[in-house]
C-alpha cells in the first residue's frame, strides 16, 4: 500500500523509503497505536478530528500524519511553523474550506513545530477547526500546556509520543537492511554495530536510518561492523549500552568521582557517557541528585548549578549543552562535601516507617474553625518572631521523639556556619525572652 510516489525513487533518502505505509508497519507507541489504542481506534474508524501530536523527533508523528492522509484520501500539506508564516497557513485553510464547501472533501494540514507560533498566531486556526473544514494535525516537541493557547487545546485531541525503545530501533535497523525498500539484503550487520547505531539514535528512528545509510555508503564489503560505524560517524566510544551494565558502570563512576572531589575523572566519565550516546537529561538528573546527596548545605549553590545545567540541556540539547553538564560536574567535584542531608532524611524516613504514627502536637495545629479552638488546636503555640533572637522556647517534634536529632551538619563549607548557628539555636530554645 503506497501513498508516497517519491518513495520509489532510488535517490530518496533511506528514512523516506522506509517510512511505514500503514499502521501495521509502525513501531513503538504501543499505548496509543497498539490493539485497542486510542489513536489506532480513531484512525481505523475514520474519525479524523483535530489532533495534536507531542513527542521527541523521530518518534513517528509525521508518519502517522501521512497514514491518516492516505486513509482519509485527503491531500497532505506539510508546513513547519518555523519556516512558514500565518499567511501560508491561512491560504491552506482557505483552499480546504472552499473544497469542503464545494464537494465535502478536506485537505490535511500537518503543521510541524506548532509551538513556534505565538498564541495570537495560533488563533488563525480556530474558526476552521470549529467548522471542521480541514483535517488538522499539529506536531510539537514542546509541552503543549506551556506553548499552545487554551482555545486551541480545547479543540484538539492530544496524543503523547515517546522516544522509540532500543528494541524498536534495533528492529528498524534490521528491517532497513533486509527490506527491498531499504538496502535489499546487500549487507549483514554485527550485533556490536547494531547496538552502536541504537545508542547513537537516542530513540530517533530518522537518525538511526540516516546513520545506516551513511555507513552503507562507505562500506566496501558486505558486513557492517562497529569499526565501520565509528568511521562513518567519526565518533568513538560506541561500546555503550544505555540500558545495560555499562550504563550503570559509567554513571556510578561519574557519581563517585564527583563525590571524591576529582574533577578530571568526572570530566572523563562524563565525556564517555556523552560520546556513547547517553541521554543528557539522565546525566543532568543524576547531577541534581549528587548536589543534594553529597554536597547539600555545605554549598547550597551546588543545587542551583545542577538545576541550571538541566534547564540548559532541555533548552538546547546536545552538542551545545555538553558544556553546561561539564560546568556542573566540575563545580560539584570542587564543592565541599556533606551527606548530612541524605543521612538525616534517611533516619527520619526510618522512624516514619518503623515507629507508630505520631499525631501532630496540638500547639502546632492550625485552629481554623471555632470547633478546633474549643479542642485546643493551637493552644500553647509560641510565635518565633515575638522573641528577640527569632527562636521560641517550644518543641516541634512529637512527644516520643523529643530530643531526636536527624541533621548533623559537618564542619565543611557553609555547613560549618550552619552547625554553629544550630548550637546557638538549641541554647535559645531552652531559655528565651520576648521582644
Amino acid at each position: 500500500m503506497e501513498y508516497l510516489p517519491f518513495a520509489k525513487a532510488g535517490r530518496a533518502p533511506l528514512a523516506e523509503r522506509m517510512r511505514p505505509l500503514d499502521l501495521d508497519e509502525v513501531v513503538g507507541q504501543k499505548k496509543i497505536l497498539g490493539p485497542g489504542g486510542p489513536l489506532r481506534t480513531l484512525i481505523e474508524r475514520g474519525d479524523y478530528r483535530s489532533l495534536l501530536f507531542w513527542g521527541p523527533p523521530g518518534s513517528g508523528k509525521t508518519t502517522l500524519g501521512r497514514i491518516i492522509s492516505h486513509r482519509s484520501k485527503a491531500k497532505f500539506v506539510h508546513l513547519s511553523a518555523a519556516l512558514s508564516g500565518v499567511k501560508e497557513v491561512k491560504e491552506v485553510l482557505e483552499r480546504s474550506r472552499s473544497s469542503f464547501k464545494l464537494g465535502g472533501k478536506r485537505d490535511l494540514l500537518f503543521l510541524d513545530e506548532i509551538h513556534r507560533f505565538t498564541r495570537n498566531q495560533q488563533d488563525v486556526l480556530l474558526s476552521y477547526l470549529e467548522e471542521g473544514s480541514i483535517i488538522f494535525i499539529g506536531a510539537t516537541t514542546e509541552n503543549p500546556s506551556f506553548s499552545l493557547n487554551a482555545a486551541l487545546l480545547s479543540r484538539c485531541q492530544l496524543f503523547v509520543f515517546s522516544a522509540l525503545s532500543s528494541e524498536d530501533i534495533a528492529g528498524l535497523v534490521r528491517r532497513a537492511i533486509e527490506d527491498e525498500r531499504g538496502l535489499g539484503g546487500k549487507f549483514t550487520i554485527t550485533p556490536e554495530a547494531e547496538r552502536a547505531i541504537v545508542a547513537l539514535s537516542d530513540g530517533d528512528a530518522r537518525r538511526a536510518l540516516t546513520t545506516i545509510e551513511l555507513v552503507a555508503s562507505i562500506a566496501t564489503g558486505e558486513t557492517i561492523d562497529v569499526s565501520l560505524v565509528e568511521r562513518a560517524v567519526q565518533r568513538k566510544g560506541l561500546n555503550y549500552d544505555r540500558s545495560g551494565e555499562e550504563h550503570y558502570n559509567l554513571i556510578s563512576a561519574l557519581h563517585k568521582s564527583i563525590r571524591n572531589s576529582d574533577p578530571d575523572a568526572a570530566l572523563y566519565w562524563l565525556a564517555r557517557m556523552i560520546e556513547g550516546g547517553e541521554d543528557p537529561r539522565y546525566i543532568a538528573r543524576r547531577l541534581i541528585r549528587i548536589a543534594s546527596e553529597d554536597i547539600g548545605l555545605a554549598d547550597p549553590q551546588a543545587l542551583t548549578i545542577a538545576v541550571a545545567a538541566r534547564d540548559a540541556v532541555e533548552a538546547i540539547g546536545l552538542p551545545e549543552g555538553d558544556l553546561a553538564l561539564a560546568q556542573a560536574a566540575v563545580y560539584l567535584s570542587c564543592a565541599p562535601k556533606s551527606n548530612a542531608l541524605y543521612d538525616g532524611l534517611s533516619k527520619a524516613k526510618g522512624d516514619v516507617r518503623d515507629r507508630p504514627v505520631e499525631p501532630v502536637p496540638l500547639h502546632l495545629r492550625n485552629a481554623s474553625t471555632r470547633m478546633m479552638k474549643d479542642l485546643s488546636y493551637g493552644e500553647g503555640y509560641k510565635y518565633a518572631h515575638d522573641y528577640e533572637q527569632g527562636v521560641a522556647p517550644m518543641e516541634c517534634l512529637p512527644q516520643s521523639l523529643l530530643g531526636k536529632v536527624y541533621y548533623h551538619p559537618t564542619r565543611r563549607g557553609q555547613e560549618k556556619e550552619i552547625a554553629e548557628g544550630l548550637d546557638e539555636i538549641k541554647k535559645l530554645r531552652g531559655h528565651n525572652s520576648t521582644k
